[in-house]
């Protein structure tokens, strides 16, 4: 979270060209994975902290192992935050046009639709009703993302948070 993505750009580029990753979907998931982790961990790590430790304590007693305690208590018990997460992480990737420029290049083939926007403002700039009409359809995606995960949006940045 410390170090801007505009700065490992570079160096993370040099290594995706040896590794042939470059031009690939598969080095921009992994580069939007890389930079998103830390926020996930900060969020995950900041509300888990604040579940009761009765609950998993009692857990252990009636002999669930870890993994049955996480999957049966915590992570029930973190939707609204992973939820949270989700929306933040999803926009974050859905309107990120630098990553898809240095990462997949200028070819039509690999474009994501951020890209074919930015084309479109360039070729077509005086007819602003095709700009307008392109990023009307792009918001379409997010706004239902998040309005299926609105419910728990509230509950998870609250999360974790100071109550008096």
């Amino acid at each position: 979270m410390v170090v801007p993505l505009q700065m490992s750009l570079i160096p993370l580029l040099r290594l995706y060209t040896t590794i042939d990753l470059n031009g690939t979907f598969l080095g921009v998931w992994l580069a939007h994975t890389g930079f998103g982790l830390p926020l996930a961990i900060f969020l995950l790590f900041g509300y888990i902290a604040t579940l009761p430790g009765e609950i998993i304590e009692s857990a252990h007693v009636d002999g669930a192992s870890a993994l049955t305690t996480f999957t049966r208590l915590v992570l029930p018990l973190s939707v609204p935050v992973i939820a949270s997460f989700a929306i933040f992480q999803f926009l974050w990737v859905w309107n990120d046009l630098l990553i898809a420029l240095i990462f997949l290049g200028g070819e039509p083939k690999n474009q994501v639709l951020t890209q074919a926007l930015m084309e479109l403002n360039s070729s077509r700039g005086n007819e602003w009703q095709l700009l307008t009409a392109g990023a009307f359809i792009s918001m379409m995606l997010p706004l239902t993302v998040f309005f299926a995960l609105q419910r728990f949006f509230v509950r998870g940045l609250t999360a974790g948070s100071v109550k008096g």
